[in-house]
């Protein structure tokens, strides 16, 4: 076995005897349960599937020790209001928000952090890793680790920039359907009926095919698909609102559409949009990496992390692992949206931390 699995094994046994002393029965229950998980590991697979095991709980914990040390740090340098909200954040929402913000650093400064151009040759085609390329190089002899930088701006900033354009589109017209109602209401929800019924990787590619692949179009495609989600969302948080009797009060007033919009309603329905808004990016986030690994998003030589996995994906087959790399970048990044989504919807729930 290897040290690091003889320090598995360690951790396991302090964390038995310290969950019994202080009779933590949680505790002990988890660490039981990752005991057995072990030894049905070692059963199973020998030496090597305990290994496995092990540097997968080396990267948990390196994780946690990370989120823990970040929540830490936005305690001490918030102000009291957010210090707050973040002692009652969990680690998984605060890795969830190192996570993001490591990617915006990278997005924002990629040209100062990665060592090449996105499109720059400095080497042969597949070549190994080294000191001077740290990922090696990929079909035309260019810097992996420089291409990953570079995607976390074109990639991410392509999702954000069509995630907002959806938003802003379906949040007003579900806003405006539930305020006006009557056929504007009925007429919007059939279009947003009849554009979710279609399958949104099957309606990309058509238009893709038909209008071509620029990044505006690609924009305003995933726009056009994503939106409806959004007006139905925002349709029935706003209807909720509507008939309150303070909206109703200001209506007798005379107050017109947008001023209950923005003064009456908006407020009131921010916590669940902005949740939805997160939620939203993933799954746009998703469909361009989708597309660009079909060959339809963003095009060659832009550095693009769907596109990535395709282009190296023939080294897969002799045992290198990195084509996987940019496939995680993107599976990270979504899980990291995720935690803070949910620890976002749990606050927005009104629910506080030691209520059972």
């Amino acid at each position: 076995m290897s040290i690091l699995s003889y320090v598995f094994i360690a951790v396991l046994a302090l964390g038995l005897g310290y969950s019994l002393v202080r009779r933590d029965r949680e505790l002990t229950i988890t660490v039981v349960v990752v005991a057995l998980l072990a030894a049905l590991f070692y059963l199973l697979g020998g030496v090597g599937s305990l290994n496995v095991l092990s540097i997968a709980a080396a990267v948990l914990m390196g994780a946690a020790i990370a989120a823990y040390a970040f929540r830490f740090l936005l305690i001490a340098v918030l102000p009291q209001g957010g210090a707050q909200v973040m002692r009652t954040a969990p680690l998984t929402a605060a890795f969830g928000m190192l996570v993001i913000l490591i990617y915006a650093i990278a997005g924002l400064f990629a040209p100062l952090i990665a060592p090449y151009g996105e499109a720059e040759v400095v080497g042969s085609a597949f070549a190994m890793a080294d000191d001077q390329m740290i990922l090696g190089a990929d079909q035309l002899g260019r810097d992996l680790f420089s291409r990953l930088i570079y995607g976390a701006r074109n990639t991410v900033g392509l999702a954000l920039m069509a995630t907002v354009l959806a938003f802003i589109a379906g949040a007003i017209a579900g806003l405006l359907a539930a305020v006006k109602g009557g056929w504007f209401d009925q007429v919007m929800g059939r279009l947003a009926d009849v554009i979710m019924s279609i399958p949104s990787l099957i309606f990309a590619l058509l238009i893709l095919s038909i209008f071509g692949t620029n990044l505006g179009v690609i924009v305003v495609t995933v726009a056009v698909i994503y939106s409806p989600r959004v007006f139905r969302l925002t349709r029935a948080v706003a209807g909720n609102i509507v008939v309150m009797d303070y909206v109703e009060a200001a209506k007798l007033r005379g107050e017109g559409d947008w001023y209950l919009i923005r003064r009456e309603i908006l407020p009131n329905s921010t916590a669940p949009l902005v949740a939805e808004f997160g939620l939203e990016f993933c799954f746009v986030f998703l469909l361009i990496a989708g597309l660009s690994f079909l060959g339809l998003g963003i095009q060659p030589p832009t550095a693009d992390w769907g596109s990535m996995v395709r282009e190296n994906a023939t080294l897969i087959s002799f045992g290198v692992v990195t084509p996987l790399i940019p496939a995680a970048a993107i599976a990270l990044l979504t899980v990291a949206i995720n935690f803070v989504v949910d620890w976002m919807l749990y606050r927005s729930s009104g629910l506080k931390e030691g209520q059972g």
